[in-house]
Parts: structure tokens; C-alpha cells; sequence
């Protein structure tokens, strides 16, 4: 019997399980405390109380960079992914997506427009991230509106916060076979007398990637079988930042630029070329006033656009968007036990899709949107219990060219509770009020939107989103083996979402056969889910084992299921560490999702991703030199996310085999 015929579940399982025995073999050592740069306080990753965080880092975010943010954290706890493609992936965070999940970096928004539309790419680097941070729940809150399903801070440190005595930095090279990519990164640090500086770069060059058979989920007949055609993806990136540093604190400016040419892989064939450039002011003044601790102030300018071209590189529609946003927090020392920290936040932006040949508004008009917010976030113990409690009130106004404008006051808050019941075990208990206004596309789409193939109609008169979460959390949180399991429902008033309901239009949005009618609605919705993970020894030498199996059903009340909504998963992977050697292997399982919208047509097939990695660090001189291999897909399954707009017809890459070289100096 060949390989290819063997039945792939039983060799995914087969390969785990005879890893998984090696668990057996004792290890000592105290688990690795990762630091979470995007709460209140800076707390340790597991020590959340209001906001339940995963860090990717180290040998664990090199395993799984991609060449999209989706594509990164897409086997998380709780994280799905869009998959447009190989340039366009967003996470989708307990079935949220969208302007619901906000992306960060450094803390501040990225102010691009991947939250409008599956088909915009995220305009932040993995490559050169050092880390990057995933938070759910009323914590993430205080970062704005748009972060009901929670957010995601991608961190690079361009704004240096200390001074290396000596040059140091991370240069990395490595090719993947399934789409003949070749990507580069750096990024280096230095400093001299109270002055430090950054810099770090990347480029990427991926052509049309290879796929296990049809595009087409349904076995229809695909001339071009094998590969996917318009899937190509190129980026590159550039980032200088430099600080002065005392024993006040730290004041520091940056400016980086983002480019990205990719492929939208609909039988359409489109393509979008999108460039961002944004300069940031970050600050933080220690013992500022009497009774406080810090005060933080941070500034950011972004200068967005992209355009969506045809077939032949003609383009159709530019969209652009420039944003001005300030943030400043001040952190008081306890009072009557309490300890927090409250801010303000004010954010202004220009957002205009024009028709690239005369300039008239495409799909949305010109809009202007200004917001201002104040939030804070205090915590105490009261006897056992660990309590936090936050709030933020929040103004936006919606301004856009040929339409009534308007205005949403917004409010939330959130109460919580831990309780430590035995030595490394506890349990905790959240509730939070999430209020949202909708993005200008849902108030006043009215067009073609290309790389989507729909015709987009908003409402003008939807009223804001109130989102009601509740979660009970159990962990144990000591210990060379580790584990926490999660119950959450998240009940959404006045819920948008867009129904495409099978009727065709033009350009013009008249009846025809090209673009499909895509109304953006409202109605109450559920959403439900529970989780759990299994980890032992992590980040040590020897054995190591991390499982979980993550579940969400997303209803509209009484209308059936939401769209696009994630499989049940199940995945683990098993890691050994010794010396200069790091290996791994780890098994992500899907169940097919046959939970339909209305007016959608076909359910996801299950599928198994088998992936491997090994690597190997070598001392040169004071430098450390690691040779790396990964496969990707070793199974070569036809894999496709049931939280894609373009499952049945734009399947993931087959499998791939990616290897490199890191130096660390």
C-alpha cells in the first residue's frame, strides 16, 4: 500500500501517539514567564483576569509565521482565519472577524482597512515581530469599540524602551517549495550613551502556490489542476526608530513603510498593490505627580492606500485612509487597595474607495470618522478573591461625503473575578457590557466592490451593536503539567452582518450577472463556544506536550446560524529539546462544519494537517547560527476554512516544505 493511499487520520494519529509516550520521562524546571505588553498593567501571560492571553514567541512564532497574520495564528486557541488567499488573511477570534477583532502594533491601531473586507491584507510585518499577543475579553476593550471579539498586538519594539551595550539582532533567510517563495528578514538594535536605536526590514517574493488537486471543492473538471492560479504574494517592509533613555523613563520616534502586491485568487483573477507609511511617538515618565506610578502618552500618523486592479492591471478602485490617533495613560499607586490605571484615547480618520478613472465615490463615499474615549481599569484582592473592573465611554461620529452623517455615544464596561482556591489551581468568572458603532461601509456601501465579486448595500440607519459576554474560566496554572478550560456566551443586539441572497447585479447595481447582491443587515445574535488546552513542560529541555479543542456556534436568533462560522477543532503537537536540537511535530483535526446560514449553499469537509519541524543551533563565536526545515501539510490535504468567503473554490496550500537559516548576535 502507498503512502498516498494510506489513510491519512490514522497516520496524523499514529505519529502522535508514539510521541506522546515519551511525556513519560520527568523534567525539571520552572515554566518561562512571557510578559504581555498590551494589558493595563503588563502582566504575565496566564495571570489575566479580565483578559485571557496566548503569546507567541521565540522558536514557537518562528515555527508558525506565514506569509499573512491569519496564516500565523490560525491553529491558536479560539483563532480561525479568513484565508483570501495567500496575501489576505485576518484572524477570526470565538467566530468574530472583521472590525469586531482589532489588530495592534506596539499598542497603537493599524489604522488600515483589512476589517471592511476579507480580500485587504493586514498592513503589519510577522517576519520581524518579536512577539505577538492575542487578548479576549473586557481588558481588550479599553484599546477601543472595535474590540468586541478581542484584539491582536503585534510586537516589533521599533521604539526602543532600553540601550544594548552591544549590537544586537536577528537576521533570518528561508525558502518554501510549495509556492518557490523566497522571504528575508532583519532586525537589529544598538545603542550609545542614553540613545538606542532600531531597525528592521523584510521582503517576501511567493508566485502562484501549489495545491493537492481542483480548486474547485466539488471535484468539478480544473484545467489548471495543481497549482492555484493569481495566488502570488510579494511585501516588503522598512522600519527606523531610536529613543533617549533616563532614569525618568523614555521618549522615542519611529517611521516605517509597508508594501504588498498580491493576487485576489476568485476565477476573476483581480489584484490589489497596497502601500502604507505611518510615524509613531511613543513616552514614558516614571513617578510623574505625587500618588502616581507612570504616565505613558503615545501618537500615531498612518497613511494608507491600495488599489484593486483587473485582470490586465488596470486599476478599478483606490481606497485610502489616513488616521491620526493619541493615547495617554496614567498608572496611580493604590488607593483604599485599589491599583489602575485610566487614559484617554482620540482617534481621527479619513477613509474614501473612488473610482481610479474619474474619481467618483466606488462602493463607499468619502468618510470622515472622529472618536474620543475615556477608560479605566482597576483591580484589587478582596480576601481570596483577585477582582478587576473597567469602563470606557466612548463618542464616534461618522461624517461622509452626500449622506446624512451620524453620531454614537458608547458604552462599556466589564466586572470580574479570580478566585485561587487551592495552591496552582483556580477558577474565574467575567461578565461585560461591549458597545459598537457600525464601520462606514455597513452605514453607506452602495457599489461593486471587484475583488469580492458582490455589490455591496448598507443602511444608513443601523443602530449600534450592544454585545452582552459572560465566561467562566478553570484553570490550573503550577506545575510541569498545566491546563484551562473556558465557557463563554456572547449575546449581540442589533448584530450587522452581510446576506448574500443569490440575486445578481452589475456595476451599476441593476439587474445582471456579474456581482452578487451582498445587504448588510441587522438582528440579534448568540454566540456560544467552550475551550480547553493541555500543556506540559513548555519552553524547557526534554519532552514537552500542548493539546486543545476549541468549539463556537453562532446563531442568528431565531434565523438560523451565522455565516462563515469555524469548524470544531481538535489539535496537538508533541516537542523534544536538547542542546542545540528542537524538533516537533503537531496534528490539527477539523470536523466537517455543516452549520449553514440561510443562504449558504455547502458545508467544509473535515480535514487533518499533519506539521513537522527541526532545527539545530550552532555557536559562532558569540553569535548563534540555526539551521531550521519545516513541512507544512505533510499529508498533502485539500484543506479548506469553513471562515472563508472562498472555500469552495480556493483551497490552502499543499504540502510544503520550508527551510532557512537565523543568526542571532
Amino acid at each position: 500500500m502507498s503512502f498516498q493511499n494510506f489513510p491519512r487520520n490514522l497516520v496524523a494519529g499514529a505519529v502522535l501517539s508514539a510521541l506522546s509516550s515519551l511525556v513519560l520521562a520527568q523534567t525539571a524546571g520552572k515554566i518561562t514567564t512571557v510578559i504581555v505588553t498590551a494589558t493595563p498593567f503588563g502582566s504575565a501571560e496566564g495571570d489575566q483576569i479580565l483578559s485571557p492571553a496566548k503569546v507567541l514567541s521565540g522558536e514557537d512564532l518562528h515555527n508558525k509565521v506565514g506569509g499573512s497574520l491569519g496564516e500565523t495564528l490560525s491553529h491558536e486557541l479560539g483563532v480561525s482565519a479568513s484565508a483570501f488567499g495567500a496575501g489576505a488573511s485576518r484572524p477570526i477570534i470565538r467566530g468574530l472577524e472583521g472590525s469586531r477583532v482589532k489588530v495592534l502594533e506596539n499598542g497603537m491601531a493599524v489604522s488600515d482597512i483589512s476589517g471592511l473586507s476579507n480580500d485587504h491584507a493586514v498592513a503589519t510585518d510577522g517576519p520581524t515581530a518579536r512577539q505577538i499577543e492575542i487578548l479576549r475579553g473586557p481588558a481588550a476593550l479599553l484599546y477601543g469599540s472595535g474590540a468586541i471579539g478581542g484584539l491582536v498586538n503585534v510586537v516589533n519594539d521599533r521604539i526602543p524602551t532600553t540601550v544594548s551595550s552591544a549590537p544586537t539582532g536577528e537576521i533570518e533567510g528561508r525558502y518554501g517549495a510549495v509556492d518557490r517563495s523566497g522571504t528575508g528578514s532583519l532586525s537589529v538594535d544598538a545603542g550609545q550613551g542614553p540613545f538606542a536605536v532600531h531597525v528592521d526590514a523584510s521582503a517576501r517574493d511567493a508566485r502562484d502556490y501549489r495545491i493537492p488537486g481542483s480548486r474547485y471543492a466539488d471535484g468539478a473538471p480544473d484545467a489548471d489542476a495543481g497549482t492555484l492560479r493569481n495566488s502570488f504574494n510579494r511585501q516588503h517592509s522598512l522600519g527606523l526608530g531610536g529613543s533617549y533613555i533616563a532614569d525618568w523613563g523614555f521618549v522615542g520616534a519611529s517611521v516605517s513603510a509597508i508594501g504588498n502586491d498580491y493576487g485576489i485568487p476568485t476565477l476573476e483573477a483581480s489584484q490589489i498593490t497596497m502601500k502604507q507609511r505611518r510615524y509613531d511617538i511613543d513616552s514614558l515618565v516614571k513617578n510623574p505627580l505625587p500618588g502616581f506610578e507612570t504616565f505613558k502618552f503615545k501618537s500615531g500618523y498612518t497613511d494608507y492606500r491600495h488599489s484593486e486592479l483587473d485582470l490586465e492591471g488596470v486599476p478599478q478602485t483606490k481606497f485610502t485612509n489616513r488616521a491620526v490617533e493619541t493615547r495617554w495613560e496614567l498608572t496611580h499607586q493604590p488607593v483604599a487597595l485599589w491599583h489602575g490605571t485610566f487614559g484617554m484615547q482620540t482617534e481621527n480618520t479619513n477613509f474614501a474607495a473612488l473610482n481610479a478613472s474619474d474619481g467618483s465615490p466606488n462602493t463607499v463615499p468619502a468618510t470622515r470618522s472622529t472618536s474620543q474615549a475615556l477608560f479605566l481599569v482597576e483591580e484589587r484582592r478582596v480576601g481570596p478573591l483577585d477582582i478587576n473592573a473597567g469602563a470606557r465611554y466612548e463618542k464616534v461620529e461618522r461624517s461622509p461625503q452626500g449622506n446624512i452623517g451620524r453620531r454614537f455615544n458608547l458604552s462599556s464596561y466589564s466586572v470580574g473575578a479570580l478566585w485561587p482556591f487551592t495552591a496552582g489551581y483556580s477558577t474565574g468568572l467575567t461578565a461585560s457590557v461591549a458597545q459598537r458603532a457600525p464601520t462606514a461601509d455597513e452605514l453607506y456601501a452602495g457599489g461593486p466592490h471587484d475583488s469580492t465579486n458582490t455589490f455591496d448595500i448598507g443602511n444608513a440607519n443601523f443602530a449600534k451593536e450592544t454585545s452582552r459576554n459572560l465566561e467562566l474560566s478553570l484553570q490550573k496554572t503550577a506545575g510541569l503539567w498545566r491546563w484551562k478550560a473556558n465557557l463563554f456566551q456572547n449575546k449581540v443586539k442589533n448584530f450587522v452582518y452581510g446576506e448574500i441572497d443569490g440575486t445578481l447585479l452589475d456595476d451599476e447595481g441593476n439587474p445582471g450577472d456579474a456581482l452578487r447582491r451582498r445587504q448588510f443587515r441587522q438582528a440579534n445574535a448568540t454566540i456560544r463556544g467552550a475551550e480547553a488546552e493541555l500543556s506540559y513542560n513548555l519552553g524547557h529541555d526534554g519532552v514537552s506536550w500542548h493539546s486543545f479543542v476549541d468549539r463556537s456556534r453562532g446563531s442568528l436568533d431565531g434565523a438560523g446560524s451565522l455565516p462563515l462560522q469555524p469548524a470544531t477543532r481538535l489539535g496537538g503537537d508533541v516537542g523534544y529539546r536538547q542542546g542545540p536540537w528542537r524538533a516537533g511535530v503537531s496534528v490539527l483535526h477539523a470536523l466537517k462544519q455543516e452549520r449553514l446560514a440561510a443562504y449558504e449553499r455547502t458545508p467544509t469537509d473535515a480535514y487533518t494537517q499533519l506539521d513537522l519541524n527541526v532545527s539545530y543551533t550552532q555557536k559562532v563565536g558569540q553569535n548563534d547560527v540555526t539551521y531550521f526545515a519545516l513541512v507544512k501539510n505533510l499529508l498533502d490535504e485539500d484543506i479548506r476554512f469553513s471562515t472563508s468567503v472562498l472555500k469552495d473554490v480556493v483551497p490552502l496550500p499543499g504540502r510544503n516544505l520550508v527551510m532557512g537559516v537565523r543568526l542571532r548576535f
